[in-house]
């Protein structure tokens, strides 16, 4: 591999942050439990830069979290540690936007590509056992969209995509960010799924034909209300049942107080994604979603929320490589620069 590491001037993993809007069968009397709705989202983002150096070095936003994830590579996947990496932008950690797979699979990526080996998400996935509950993150990173994943089941794997849509070019999505903020995870979150009661099979199975019977389809007609009274009332269930957990329906007072300010303005779709404390909104107009946005800001102006407007990102993360003059392949085919799910 030396050879065609050294042929290689660099590879650059571009891949967006993802909403999880919740689960639908927490109850898993089927076999199959957690099984959740998620959409790629434009940004925030990951992107990285990886070269062969003769150390280990990383640089830019989270460099602690991605030299640990290079380091780890390189124990269990036999991936080389002697990189350089650049990390021009990173998702926020621990707020509810999947900033560890992400973040895993864009190093992992990389690394696998600088090698001339096939970046396989999946696999990557597994060594790193991403996807233990949600298949979102990893689905988010391999084609985008709005996705949906059938839960775990018996098989020591992440759960599998069951249906995938594209988010309308027309529709946007509020963040609303609690800056310095963080929901549950690592030791605290698996506490808190071993705490929680059973989840009422009678929940999960309003829940599955929620979505199959009016998400999805509402999100296959464009209808953003329908859709987004779907979602909404996804929300309610599932932060209920996590109340004890989180401190009430979601993380953050001052999400929950923006949010509500939002339903009051006729927006169905409000939520928050995981553990939170990021909210989001789903609004089906670009111009009602900038001044939906500038009235957030005026409104909470001087506390900690912080408001962007989305796009959904319907494709999955992009490799770019920079090749020495003999155009050398590093293994993904062409075109050189492509989305990770594409053909």
């Amino acid at each position: 591999m030396s050879d065609q590491r050294n042929r290689i001037g660099e590879v650059r993993v571009h891949a967006p942050a993802r909403l999880h809007a919740g689960f639908v069968d927490l109850n898993g009397g089927l076999g199959r439990r957690f099984g959740s709705l998620g959409i790629a989202i434009d940004r925030p983002a990951i992107t990285l830069r990886v070269r062969p150096a003769d150390h280990l070095t990383v640089t830019g936003p989270s460099a602690d979290r991605v030299r640990r994830s290079v380091e780890r590579l390189s124990r269990d996947a036999g991936l080389s540690d002697a990189v350089a990496v650049t990390v021009e932008e990173a998702i926020p950690p621990h707020v509810g936007l999947g900033s560890g797979t992400q973040t895993d699979l864009a190093v992992a990526t990389a690394l696998a590509c600088l090698e001339g080996r096939h970046a396989a998400a999946r696999e990557l996935a597994r060594v790193l056992e991403r996807g233990a509950r949600s298949g979102i993150g990893l689905a988010a990173f391999e084609q985008g969209g709005v996705l949906l994943d059938g839960g775990r089941g018996g098989l020591d794997a992440a759960p599998p995509l069951i249906a995938r849509a594209p988010f309308p070019d027309d529709w946007r999505i509020l963040l609303l960010l609690h800056s310095g903020g963080h929901g549950l995870h690592g030791a605290p979150e698996a506490e808190a799924f071993r705490r929680l009661p059973a989840f009422p099979p009678d929940a999960a199975a309003h829940l599955c034909r929620l979505m199959l019977m009016v998400a999805l389809p509402a999100l296959a007609e464009r209808d953003v209300q329908r859709f987004g009274q779907a979602i909404g009332e996804l929300q309610r269930i599932v932060g209920d049942h996590f109340a004890p957990a989180q401190g009430g329906r979601f993380t953050s007072p001052l999400v929950a107080e923006a949010l509500g300010w939002l339903e009051d303005q006729g927006i169905p779709g409000v939520g928050q994604s995981s553990w939170g404390p990021t909210g989001f909104a789903i609004v089906g107009d670009a111009g009602q979603a900038d001044r939906m946005a500038g009235q957030l800001r005026q409104r909470w102006a001087g506390t900690p929320l912080e408001i962007l407007v989305c796009r959904g990102r319907n494709i999955g993360a992009t490799v770019e490589n920079t090749a020495a003059a003999s155009g050398v392949s590093i293994g993904l085919g062409p075109p050189v620069r492509r989305a990770v799910g594409e053909k």
